[in-house]
């Protein structure tokens, strides 16, 4: 069976970090684009970070550039996002999504075909 498993949410105060992790199981990364998304309640969908097929290139959004950084770890199977910085703006449920797109940009997750069900991430005082 194909798909995504997130972890690593949780709770955390302002300007702390957190790691989130998106594994995969019934394939593998490699080559795959890998985006991740977030939704806060009663918010829209908003991409956060894509990293692409090569990993060549990495995308932000402009909210979380220089906070996040988004990484893939073949031997793990396992794509992560690092957050700091943390503020609350940030508390969503987090989603990661893989296909085999070669769009480019923060929001690739809309190309993409395999999505996990997300990890609640939670920034308050």
């Amino acid at each position: 069976q194909v798909q995504l498993v997130e972890s690593g949410g949780g709770s955390v105060q302002p300007g702390g970090s957190l790691r989130l992790s998106c594994a995969a199981s019934g394939f593998t990364l490699d080559y795959y684009a890998i985006g991740w998304f977030r939704q806060a309640p009663g918010k829209e969908r908003e991409g956060v970070s894509c990293i692409s097929r090569d990993d060549s290139s990495t995308y932000y959004a402009d909210s979380t550039k220089g906070r996040f950084t988004i990484s893939r770890d073949n031997a793990e199977n396992t794509v992560y996002l690092q957050m700091s910085s943390l503020k609350p703006e940030d508390t969503a449920v987090y989603y990661c999504a893989a296909g085999r797109t070669t769009v480019a940009g923060f929001d690739c997750y809309r190309y993409l075909e395999v999505w996990g069900q997300g990890t609640l991430v939670t920034v308050s005082s």
